[in-house]
């Protein structure tokens, strides 16, 4: 069903004849036509040839005349291809026909882990933990959606010295008290009071380091204690993953505590492949091309002087986990862009090690930052970190107010679902939306406008095409014949038949502002047809063919903001 693809593979054989080898047509869309090839320009120079003549061989030699309407030289070279609204129906009636949308299932499906999200236990989840979340939960919708086996990999930070003063607060309280105190949200609350003993109290302090090393030695009473943290933490998680809607459940936690015991046996086969090196005490990895800002090797240290580990190495017995135990092959973390660099030594340590070798590779998906309208690092009014859950509800309150004043015979129950739909949908659009690398601004009246790149824009167009189908009565017939006379009618028609290459490059590349920039322009040329070509109002056969291309355009819709995790009502 992809059109551009279905061109090179036409153009392919042909230009391997003209130039004797294999040759990538290099075939995108034009503004001078439905489609370009330049390939002809970078072979003039090869074959010695004029790169027009070479255009015109290519032409006459390709098999294109049941696609294209025109296929013409031009400028210095350029094949030109329109495709022939023929062709283009034929390709629409099929993608109407296919429950997936022309959309293949991988011929070749991998294990993928998705290691996202990652909150600390005992801490409340704030803004800052929105992008890992949404981001990555995107690539685990879309990699499981085209076939692959996906591995949810929720990554908490769930052990270490911190966990000394938690259990010994939770024990000043009382194990009833503390739960009740967890059980309430205020987590932040709760890890506040710990620390103010802990940095005022001397004998707390001894306290919470003696409960430490019960904690790492196995006392079968403190980790009892722990649990009871990790259980009202958990459940904390998942009430925000409800409400921002995402398909993180209990079942993928995996905690750093999970680690523990692999954490010995990975820095000894660290040490038995000869990688370990002695550096102040501590016992350091140096991954090749790592040097710091002094220009002296940078090394990865997987244990301290104190015999301790850090992060390094519970991130590297968690990718020897998955490459060995899980089998994965394709490991994906969706982490902040300041730990870069940590990744990539990370990563490299990995490849020494021999845990990342073709076809298993590792992606840090890194991400920028949320600013607030002063476009600095978004804060609340007192400074600190804004909390997700406020930040969620303010953004179902604010839609859903807008929902019951533009469209007043919603009721109550039927305003706070599309006022849910449409809130979080804005804020994981505004998300996705940009290229993920740069930060981004959090402007509410931007984010729930119905005009713009923005989540109710698609929604909007979304609810439209159903409307058109609650007001004919009947659904679009499946057998019922694409024609497309109008430019209205074309352009939406090719705007269709992108979404399989848009799905097959944003599940490489996860930059998900690609999928949402076509489901944009997808909803302009809708718009644009919805305008020009009444539907409802047209004769028989071309009713029948405009209603196959709003049903095609809904359910491409609905699939592509699934793959991102928006939801789209019947009603806006």
């Amino acid at each position: 069903m992809d059109l551009e693809k279905l061109l090179a593979d036409r153009l392919a054989p042909a230009f391997a004849a003209v130039a004797g080898v294999p040759v990538d047509p290099a075939v995108r869309r034009s503004q001078h036509a439905d489609f370009q090839s330049d390939a002809a320009l970078a072979l003039a120079r090869r074959l010695g040839r004029p790169p027009r003549d070479i255009a015109a061989e290519v032409r006459e030699r390709a098999a294109l005349a049941d696609l294209c309407a025109a296929v013409e030289v031009s400028g210095p070279g350029f094949l030109n291809l329109t495709v022939s609204g023929h062709a283009l129906g034929r390709l629409v009636s099929a993608m109407a026909a296919d429950p997936r949308l022309g959309v293949p299932v991988v011929a070749e499906p991998e294990t993928v882990v998705v290691d996202y999200s990652g909150p600390n236990v005992a801490k409340e989840m704030h803004v800052g933990h929105l992008r890992s979340t949404v981001i990555g939960d995107a690539a685990a919708r879309t990699l499981e959606w085209l076939g692959h086996r996906v591995l949810r990999a929720n990554h908490l930070g769930d052990w270490g010295t911190p966990f000394g003063m938690l259990i010994e607060h939770l024990l000043d309280l009382g194990e009833a008290g503390a739960a009740q105190e967890l059980s309430m949200g205020d987590l932040d609350g709760f890890y506040k009071a710990a620390r103010a003993k802990f940095d005022d109290d001397e004998a707390f302090r001894e306290r919470s380091r003696l409960r430490v090393v019960a904690l790492q030695g196995g006392d079968p009473a403190t980790l009892r204690l722990w649990r009871l943290l990790v259980t009202q933490s958990e459940s904390y998680f998942l009430t925000v993953y409800d409400l921002l809607d995402v398909t993180l459940t209990g079942d993928d936690f995996r905690g750093e505590s999970s680690y523990h015991d692999q954490l010995a046996p990975t820095v000894e086969e660290l040490d038995r492949l000869g990688l370990l090196r002695r550096s102040d005490g501590a016992d350091c990895v140096f991954p090749p091309g790592s040097v710091g800002r002094d220009g002296e090797p940078l090394p990865l240290i997987v244990r301290k002087s104190d015999g301790g580990y850090g992060y390094p190495a519970t991130d590297l017995a968690a990718l020897r986990h998955r490459t060995g135990a899980l089998d994965a092959t394709r490991l994906l973390y969706v982490v902040g862009l300041p730990q870069r660099r940590h990744f990539e030594m990370v990563f490299a340590v990995a490849a020494q090690a021999g845990w990342l070798t073709e076809p298993v590779r590792a992606e840090h998906v890194g991400f920028g930052s949320i600013l607030g309208p002063d476009g600095r690092m978004l804060r609340s009014r007192a400074g600190g970190s804004v909390k997700l859950v406020g930040l969620l509800t303010e953004a179902v309150q604010r839609a859903t107010a807008l929902a019951r004043e533009r469209n007043p015979e919603l009721s109550e129950a039927e305003a706070a679902e599309v006022g849910r739909a449409v809130g979080i949908g804005a804020i994981k659009y505004a998300d996705l939306s940009g290229d993920r690398h740069k930060d981004y601004v959090l402007d509410w009246e931007r984010m729930l406008s119905l005009d713009g790149n923005t989540a109710p824009y698609l929604q909007y167009a979304y609810s439209r095409v159903r409307s058109i189908f609650r007001r004919a009565g009947a659904a679009a017939r499946p057998d019922a014949e694409v024609t497309l006379a109008e430019p209205a009618e074309r352009a939406l028609a090719m705007e269709l038949v992108g979404f399989g290459a848009v799905v097959e490059e944003v599940a490489d590349g996860l930059e998900f502002h690609r999928l949402t920039a076509y489901l944009h322009r997808l909803a302009v040329a809708f718009s644009a047809f919805y305008e020009r070509c009444p539907v409802l109002r047209a004769d028989g056969p071309v009713r029948e063919s405009r209603l196959v291309l709003c049903d095609l355009t809904g359910r491409v819709l609905r699939q592509g903001l699934d793959l991102l995790g928006i939801r789209t009502p019947e009603r806006l």
